[in-house]
Parts: C-alpha cells; sequence; structure tokens
C-alpha cells in the first residue's frame, strides 16, 4: 500500500535504485529522457558536487554567523538543481533561482566583509581547515559557472543562475577569509621566494 505524501515532502523515495539509468539515460525534472552526457545533466551534477563541499565546509568548525549563511546556500543549490534540470519559460511558475536570493548574497558578501581587515596580496587558498574547505568549493562554484555557461549556450536558462553562482563565488573567497580570522592569513608573495636575499 502506497502511504500519500505529506505536503511538507518535497519528495517520497522508497527505493533509491531505479535501474533507469542504466542504459546511460536520465530523466529532466519534466521528466524529459535525456543522455547522461547532456550539458544539463553536467551543470546539475556539478550543483550537487558543489554542495556536497560546502557540506564538507559545514563539517569542520565554523562560528554560528556562517553555519547559518553555508545551510541556507545549500538549500538554495537544491532550489538552482530544480531550475536547470527544467527547461526555462519565463514566468511558467516553476522553482527558480529569484532576485532575492541574489540580494541576500549581497548582503552576506557586505556583513561578513565589512568586519575584514582590507586586503593587500591575493589570498593563497588555505589557512584553518574549514578556510580551505571554503576555498576548494569556491573553485568548484567557478566550474559551475562555465557549466550553467555551456546549457546557456545552447539553450534557454533562467538568467539568474549564472548571477547566483558568480555572487555565490564571491560569497565563498569572503567567508573562507573570515574563517581564517585571528589567525595567519596565507598570501601571495609574487615570485615566491625567488626575491628575498639569500643568508
Amino acid at each position: 500500500m502506497t502511504v500519500p505524501r505529506e505536503r511538507d515532502e518535497p519528495v517520497r523515495l522508497t527505493r533509491i535504485y531505479t535501474g533507469g539509468g542504466d542504459r546511460g539515460e536520465t530523466s529532466l525534472g519534466d521528466g524529459t529522457r535525456v543522455p547522461k552526457l547532456d550539458c544539463r545533466i553536467a551543470a546539475f551534477g556539478a550543483v550537487d558536487e558543489l554542495n556536497s563541499h560546502i557540506g564538507l565546509a559545514l563539517a569542520a568548525d565554523l562560528p554560528d554567523e556562517l553555519r547559518k549563511v553555508l545551510t541556507r546556500v545549500q538549500n538554495e543549490l537544491f532550489d538552482l538543481g530544480a531550475d536547470l534540470s527544467v527547461p526555462w519559460e519565463p514566468g511558467d511558475g516553476k522553482l527558480r533561482v529569484t532576485q532575492e536570493q541574489v540580494d541576500a548574497l549581497e548582503r552576506d558578501c557586505d556583513e561578513v566583509n565589512e568586519a575584514l581587515e582590507p586586503l593587500k596580496s591575493f589570498v593563497l587558498p588555505g589557512g584553518t581547515e574549514a578556510a580551505a574547505r571554503l576555498h576548494v568549493a569556491r573553485a568548484v562554484v567557478r566550474r559551475v559557472e562555465r557549466e550553467v555557461l555551456a546549457v546557456a549556450a545552447e539553450r534557454a536558462v533562467n538568467p539568474l543562475a549564472p548571477v547566483y553562482l558568480n555572487r555565490l563565488s564571491d560569497l565563498l573567497f569572503i567567508l573562507a577569509r573570515a574563517a581564517n580570522e585571528g589567525g595567519e592569513e596565507p598570501l601571495w608573495v609574487p615570485g615566491g621566494e625567488r626575491d628575498r636575499p639569500a643568508g
């Protein structure tokens, strides 16, 4: 007997494997079957990878205010994946990335950055474990953005999707800096050790 889904359940999965993708195809959000090599599958698969890296960052020692922002972002990345998995039609009533979500990322950037020391050099990815994980997530965002732009070159996508990702990469950079607060922030030294006097 199938138990009906509750209103607060986005999905109900009673079986994880279906065998439906064994021949190299999968379904988009509207049920359309496409090859797993379709650029849309690559795009929202990369979003899933990014979300996993943010989960890894959340598993590290982070201040509560950063944890709250990242938890919200994880949910928004599911919204983004849902957006990319359904063909774009303006005003179609589907779950889409919104301007309000982009605005919230900008507010987060401004609030967290205000407490940081001004940058005097480029930051090397590293420092605390939490900061290093956030830098990895930031680098993955850049790849996700390229994947989404590759989709946009072939078919219509929500124009706010790449904007959201662009702001998210800025936010993750700022959060990585914040996660290094109170410690030594690794900075780029042009030429490395080459220009240092011997002895």
